[in-house]
């Protein structure tokens, strides 16, 4: 008996099946993709223990399609990243070919073995699909070794838990204002407050994400913290003023700077890396700051006697640090070197030491500037090697030219470290409360005392300075800075390249 022929009802019914599936298996077969060049760049830069951008920041790059999906895969991929090692070890079916591709082997195998097992197109896919049941035996077989009877229990030693802190938006006064923000945000039922501190900065609940909303998409709003916010504050650039951001990727105090200053005046955004230059011109774009001229190149490369630096005003220094400070957003405890409890004397390592003797010698340069009036260090880290220790050592330096430390946001309750006299000036916020961990110095130039015509310039200034440097700054300090700037006297009307 013949079939009647379907319907064209039930013939649309069943192509919109096969194109859910079609569009699933492509989104969740990018989605690997994507996550594993996340994957690449995160491992690479945690093994050679350089501060690098956060799995969020990496994620949320204009590069990256399918956000929302990549960042989960990468975070539940480096939560079950020992384990997945663990199997491919007991299997020993990667050979040379498949290691080059190690991190999507990763990506996809936790698909196979804890995630959904969808979109198995790639050759990748067909490989480790090709050897599921060894692979699923080697995952059994580690659970009894390990006396476990669920994978979860796997997992436990690289899963910590995560407080439930507010989420901290700021408004982009150059586009909208915050009564505006507040309304449309309102409609999607977001509760928010304005903050006491910040105006434009407004808290909502924990857990909400904006990243795909259209007040960020088109630079109404950021995504930044109240004290990462509180940074360009500290500064209180004048509009009209020319000011200088030494390390400026991936630019949202920059933006900031600019929303600040009324869109007036100029601002000089200086980033050396190239990969995170895309990321600040991404910034400034999408923030409608007309004021901002964005350079590739090094902060100590400067001429501080260049035309378009000598009259530079002011100076917002956030320079390269250990991130220790925002550890649980940037979400750390998923990395490798925190599985093996590599950080637990990161204050004392090597690799703090260094970045404290390039803040240094940074916080240095930026002083030397000769109009500068106003300077602002800030870190997001939480060691007093790279925060008070820094500011101790540039002190002497600082008041040969009449700088001085002054509070920022006197009414804040968490001051610098007792380290020295006048460290009650430093500002410091607590990543256990409602903040990360950020500290924030301001260097302010006594006006009264600013003499224009002094013959004694900052390079002579400086090597009076280093005599009183303390160790480990006072040899590559002295060496570094002295050199530097006496050469910059010597070719002062010589061209360079700023």
């Amino acid at each position: 008996m013949a079939h009647p022929p379907p319907s064209k009802k039930g013939n649309v019914a069943r192509n919109h099946r096969i194109s859910s599936r079609n569009g699933a298996e492509r989104s969740a077969y990018f989605a690997r993709r994507e996550a594993a060049g996340v994957l690449r760049r995160v491992i690479q830069d945690d093994a050679a223990r350089r501060a690098t951008a956060s799995i969020k920041s990496l994620v949320y790059s204009p590069s990256v399609r399918n956000k929302k999906a990549t960042f989960a895969l990468v975070c539940q991929t480096l939560k079950c990243l020992p384990v997945i090692k663990d199997v491919l070890v007991a299997t020993q079916i990667l050979n040379n070919k498949w290691k080059k591709q190690a991190e999507l082997v990763y990506v996809t195998l936790y698909d196979i073995l804890f995630g959904q097992e969808i979109a198995m197109t790639g050759a990748v896919e067909k490989f480790l699909t090709l050897h599921k049941n060894k692979l699923e035996y080697a995952l059994a077989k580690i659970c009894a070794k390990r006396k476990v009877t669920k994978i979860e229990d796997l997992l436990q030693n690289n899963c910590v838990p995560v407080a439930c802190k507010p989420r901290y938006i700021r408004i982009n006064t150059l586009k909208v204002d915050a009564e505006v923000v507040m309304q449309e945000l309102g409609k999607t039922n977001i509760m928010v407050s304005r903050d006491d501190i910040i105006p434009e900065v407004l808290s909502l609940a924990s857990g909400i994400d904006l990243h795909d909303h259209p007040l960020v998409c088109n630079g109404s709003i950021f995504l930044q913290g109240k004290a990462s916010s509180m940074v360009a504050v500290a500064l209180n650039p004048i509009p009209g003023w020319k000011v200088l951001d030494a390390c400026a990727a991936p630019g949202n105090k920059t933006a900031h700077l600019a929303a600040l200053m009324k869109g007036q005046g100029k601002i000089i955004a200086c980033e050396l890396n190239e990969d995170r230059l895309k990321t600040l011109e991404e910034t400034i774009r999408r923030s409608g700051a007309s004021n901002v001229d964005v350079m590739h190149g090094d902060f100590l490369d400067i001429n501080t006697t260049a035309p378009l630096f000598k009259e530079v005003h002011a100076i917002l220094l956030d320079p390269s640090c250990s991130g220790s400070g925002i550890s649980a957003e940037r979400l750390d405890h998923l990395l490798p070197s925190y599985e093996k409890g590599e950080d637990a004397d990161a204050c004392k390592s090597d690799r703090v030491k260094k970045l404290a003797a390039f803040q240094t010698k940074a916080l240095l340069h930026a002083l030397s500037f000769p109009a500068v009036e106003r300077v602002v260090y800030s870190t997001c880290s939480v060691y007093q090697t790279e925060n008070e220790d820094v500011i101790k050592s540039v002190l002497p330096f600082a008041k040969s030219l009449n700088f001085e430390l002054v509070s920022p946001f006197p009414q804040w309750p968490h001051r610098g470290l007792p380290v020295f006299d006048g460290a009650e000036h430093l500002l410091r916020t607590n990543p256990k409360e409602d903040t990360e961990g950020f500290f924030i110095a301001l260097f302010v130039r006594k006006s009264e005392k600013i003499n224009r015509g002094n013959k004694s310039s900052p390079a002579k200034k400086l090597k009076r300075h280093n005599r009183y440097m303390p160790y480990p700054f006072c040899k590559l300090s002295a060496f570094w800075f002295h050199k530097r700037l006496m050469r910059q006297g010597s070719k002062k009307n010589e061209a360079r390249k700023w």
